[in-house]
């Protein structure tokens, strides 16, 4: 989710589901690279893809978006947690 590439797929995928096709032309990459940007969102369990004809139609993997979401959240938590350790640290060592 590092790459900008990806989050705008993955914004994209939110409001319905799309073929690489769909997502080339509202993105400012090409299919080849929409398609393995694909691939490794699909790798990390966050999309999932149904064949329908010829196309591949990729969707968000709501258990996937789920347990990186909770990931998140014990990152913040954690992140959040030591703030507060080290203001309360510091204001006992006030004087």
């Amino acid at each position: 989710m590092g790459d900008p590439t990806r989050r705008a797929i993955v914004a994209c995928l939110a409001e319905r589901p799309r073929a690489v096709g769909e997502l080339a032309n509202e993105l400012p990459v090409s299919r080849p690279a929409v398609s393995q940007h694909l691939k490794v969102l699909k790798d990390a369990g966050l999309v999932t893809e149904r064949a329908a004809g010829t196309r591949r139609i990729y969707r968000l993997n709501p258990a996937g978006v789920a347990a990186l979401r909770d990931q998140l959240d014990t990152f913040w938590n954690r992140a959040l947690a030591g703030y507060k350790d080290a203001a309360e640290q510091q204001v006992e060592e006030d004087p």
